[in-house]
């Protein structure tokens, strides 16, 4: 199974990009073991000016229809790392090509987004700035693999 980042806007360098790479480079080391792979970090370049609706039409124009989809969004459920490990262990044993963890812009996510999703999920309920957002979901990829891997990573 494929799984892919993919977040509204990009980020060119400094510690935030530093530390979502080395995630995603984690999480690709471990995922080839366990059938997940490649992993990888999608950017979709929204234009200047463009609202909310705009960018997640561009999104949804993007997301493979076979994909299986989880959407951040600040009405999402909370759910714990061993769940969200289980979630991506029972797609891709029930046969998902890929799957995606979208990231929207500053403004969230259109309701068209939350309703294509297979889940919809949040980082609590504080505001988080989009960068940390972005290493967090990051960080999240990789420890779900390293559950499902039964790596020491991640202490219960």
């Amino acid at each position: 199974m494929k799984l892919a980042l993919a977040v509204v806007g990009r980020l060119k360098s400094g510690p935030e990009y530093d530390l979502s790479a080395d995630y995603i480079h984690r999480a690709n080391a471990t995922g080839r073991a366990l059938g997940i792979h490649p992993v990888s970090l999608t950017e979709w370049h929204a234009k200047p000016g463009m609202d909310r609706d705009a960018q997640t039409a561009l999104a949804l124009k993007n997301i493979p229809s076979d994909c299986r989809l989880v959407t951040l969004d600040e009405r999402g459920k909370d759910i714990n790392s061993v769940d969200f490990a289980r979630l991506i262990g029972r797609w891709r044993d029930q046969g998902a090509g890929q799957t995606m963890l979208v990231i929207g812009g500053a403004d969230g996510w259109g309701a068209p987004m939350r309703a294509r999703a297979d889940m919809v999920l949040r980082f609590g309920s504080l505001t988080w700035p989009h960068r940390l957002v972005r290493v967090m979901a990051a960080e999240q990829i990789y420890r779900a693999l390293s559950i499902l891997a039964q790596t020491p990573y991640h202490r219960a």
